[in-house]
């Protein structure tokens, strides 16, 4: 089996990239996968092919392209590894599983931990959706093992342009990162200054929930 054949239109453009798609576990993930709602494409070589379209759609380049393109490759790659009768999460998490196996490849931990975390932001928006309330601690928990906060929203934004994905999420999550000072190379504000902007946030929605009752 050969990435080209799960992978439409693929060519490696880098040795990492020759190095990773030699992998017959990689190879593996990249054939598993049925239509589904989030992933209607079916197959992850599928899903990753689109990736890599929109990549070379939106004119990206240089070490920024490599770097999403590996992402792109490892990320959803290790789903058929997941054990279905235990909890999805620390290790038995595909997005964990994925990163273990990058560690293999770089020490980036740019590139990590936004394979580690990249479906950490929807579960938070889910999760926003339902509760009505945003799940500071967890989204702090992320954002600090996060050291790239950039090429994190970058990639959220890469996987979430497929068919089956909702836009809403990324919009939430690049609105909450510029607010909180993680992009444009702005230092992320200090904890008190972020208890003090989580408050006042947390009073502007009151004040939106208040007027639409009324």
């Amino acid at each position: 089996m050969d990435a080209s054949e799960l992978i439409a239109g693929f060519e490696p453009e880098n040795d990492l990239e020759r190095r990773v798609t030699a992998e017959p576990e990689l190879l593996e993930g990249l054939a598993w996968g049925e239509p589904r709602a989030s992933h209607p494409e079916g197959a992850v070589g599928t899903h990753v092919s689109h990736l890599l379209s929109t990549l070379d759609r939106r004119g990206e380049t240089g070490e920024r392209r490599a770097k999403l393109r590996f992402m792109a490759l490892v990320h959803d790659s290790f789903k058929y590894q997941v054990r279905d009768r235990l909890p999805r999460a620390g290790e038995n998490h595909h997005a964990t599983r994925a990163r273990r196996f990058a560690e293999r490849f770089t020490d980036n931990e740019g590139i990590l931990s936004a394979i580690q975390f990249h479906d950490r932001p929807y579960a938070l928006w889910r999760k926003l959706q339902r509760k009505g309330k945003l799940d500071e601690r967890g989204f702090e928990r992320m954002m600090r093992c996060v050291t790239d906060p950039g090429l994190f929203l970058r990639f959220v934004e890469l996987d979430g342009s497929t068919d089956g994905k909702r836009p809403e999420p990324i919009t939430w999550f690049r609105e909450e990162l510029t607010t909180r000072g993680y992009l444009d190379g702005a230092k992320p504000p200090e904890p008190r200054a972020r208890g003090r902007r989580r408050r006042a946030q947390a009073r502007l929605r009151e004040s939106v929930r208040s007027r639409r009752a009324g």
